[in-house]
């Protein structure tokens, strides 16, 4: 009965029935075993119909098996990689992109990709930031848990009911680098500060080259009195995709609009309503450029909205210096795209502009994917190197660039005295005690003197006299004495001779003792 309440507790069973018949299924995508549970049976027969007891998913996952050969994505290193964290919602799969990608010739990206909706985090100032994600598996949640090293963020943190404000601050705690910068998406978190950057562009290039449309800013709905002229489009709070703008014709329904301001306890901005040709997007990824036009065909004002004709034009110098001009802000996007409006009157009017969350349009969104990985591969090559780890054969020396003594490093007007220079004379220990009382040794002079004037006689080896205390004298330093040629260099006379002068020297220091 305890097996029973366990299992029964445990889940659903039919479910894992299903997915151990799933594994199975997968596990031989050639062999169409139709038999159910039954086990294999020794004799031959012929095989029942498939429709029986395999479902058509099973099939499915057969065939493209059996067509695409089996193949499996090749293992990550989990010891030599680093971990992308891709924002983005599942409708694309950003994994596929860094494939096969390297970074320092041998580690692999190992890619994370949830929304912002199952991202959960912690960040430490020892630790850094972990993050956990909310994935599927087998139709139960698990959460899985890293450190990420690199961001990449394809949604928006603000939008119409949401404010993922909270992740963000999370990242920037760990100091996460990403793509944009997370102060850049910080900044682009309530359009009214971005448009004030955009004012300063245009104050700076000039109102023609760079068109900004007017627009009015209201923190509230008590400011909401002035009577713009009409029609305008005001735009609530920081939304998206047309959500939150509304095209008010008079006055009567500006009053209207200002009430539903003061529900919703949010900024509003408004700007004159442009009856335009078509919308102008044109966006910029690394060093590539594009630019469409997208025009309405249903009808609608809004031609991000309902069905639009869309067409990619070529780029121009104009289109070039507004996108160049907004890349700048905010320490630099890698990332970005401006958003205009060509009136039927033939103006260009800059409605706003968007970060790395900006929509692919076209039928490039399949390079321009791609040119976004290689964009976020050259930038965790810079900002994601291993740390270096010295080894054990790796000395000091070096790394610093010094000599090393013994295994420690010399520093430079500290080094040890050489050991092969021949050692110093010693200095004398004693001194004997002269006639006159004296004390020290003769003088070079009185050497020469004495030798000149003492007989020729050898004398009687002198007697010791008893040693007696003495003053301190300074040591004086004794030329060393020459050293006799070796023999057979001269005649035997010279040898004499030498050997004559060395008794006569000896007769004049000690004789008179």
């Amino acid at each position: 009965m305890n097996f029973l309440k366990r299992r029964f507790s445990s889940g659903d069973i039919q479910g894992e029935l299903r997915d151990r018949q799933e594994q199975q299924d997968y596990s031989s995508p050639l062999s169409l075993t139709l038999g159910g549970n039954k086990p294999p049976s020794s004799t031959t027969s012929a095989p029942s119909s498939p429709s029986k007891n395999q479902s058509m998913a099973g099939i499915g996952r057969n065939i493209f098996q059996a067509a695409t050969g089996g193949s499996k994505p090749a293992a990550i290193n989990k010891e030599r990689c680093k971990i992308l964290l891709v924002v983005d919602d599942l409708h694309t799969d950003w994994s596929k992109y860094f494939r096969g990608k390297k970074l320092f010739g041998d580690w692999d990206i190992r890619v994370e990709q949830a929304e912002f909706s199952e991202i959960n985090l912690a960040s430490y100032t020892d630790g850094g930031t972990m993050v956990d994600i909310q994935v599927l598996r087998n139709g139960t949640k698990v959460v899985r848990s890293f450190k990420p090293d690199f961001v990449l963020i394809r949604q928006h943190v603000k939008d119409a009911n949401v404010d993922w404000k909270t992740i963000i601050m999370g990242l920037m705690y760990g100091n996460i680098p990403s793509l944009n910068s997370l102060t850049a998406i910080y900044n682009f978190l309530d359009r009214p500060w971005v448009f004030s950057h955009l004012l300063q562009i245009q104050r700076r290039l000039g109102a023609s080259a760079f068109p900004l449309i007017e627009q009015a800013y209201y923190p509230n709905h008590k400011e909401m009195l002035i009577t713009p002229k009409f029609p305008v489009v005001v735009k609530i709070g920081s939304a998206h995709s047309g959500m939150g703008k509304i095209k008010v014709n008079d006055h009567y329904d500006f009053q209207d609009i200002a009430s539903v301001v003061a529900v919703c306890n949010l900024y509003s901005t408004t700007e004159p309503f442009v009856d335009g040709k078509y919308d102008i997007h044109v966006q910029k990824i690394g060093s590539n450029y594009k630019a469409f036009m997208r025009k309405s065909i249903s009808g609608n004002w809004k031609a991000n909205t309902g069905s639009a004709m869309l067409e990619q034009i070529a780029m121009n110098e104009r289109f070039k210096l507004w996108v160049d001009a907004c890349a700048e802000l905010f320490g630099g996007l890698d990332i970005c795209a401006v958003e205009a409006i060509q009136g039927k009157d033939g103006r260009d009017y800059i409605i706003e502009i968007n970060g790395s969350a900006v929509n692919l349009l076209g039928e490039s969104q399949e390079e321009d994917r791609r040119l976004i990985a290689d964009l976020v591969v050259q930038k965790m090559a810079v900002v994601c190197k291993p740390t270096t780890v010295l080894s054990k054969s790796t000395s000091i020396g070096a790394v610093y660039g010094m000599h090393t003594t013994n295994g420690m490093p010399e520093v430079a007007g500290n080094k040890p005295p050489p050991t092969n220079q021949p050692p110093a004379p010693a200095a004398p220990t004693a001194s004997r005690n002269q006639p006159d009382g004296g004390p020290g040794r003769p003088s070079g002079a009185d050497v020469t003197h004495r030798t000149s004037a003492a007989p020729t006689q050898t004398p009687a080896p002198p007697t010791r006299p008893e040693p007696r205390a003495l003053p301190p004298q300074p040591v004086q330093t004794r030329q060393p004495m020459p050293v006799p040629n070796q023999p057979g260099s001269q005649d035997k006379g010279d040898t004499e001779d030498t050997m004559s002068n060395l008794r006569k020297t000896f007769a004049g220091i000690f004789g008179d003792m």
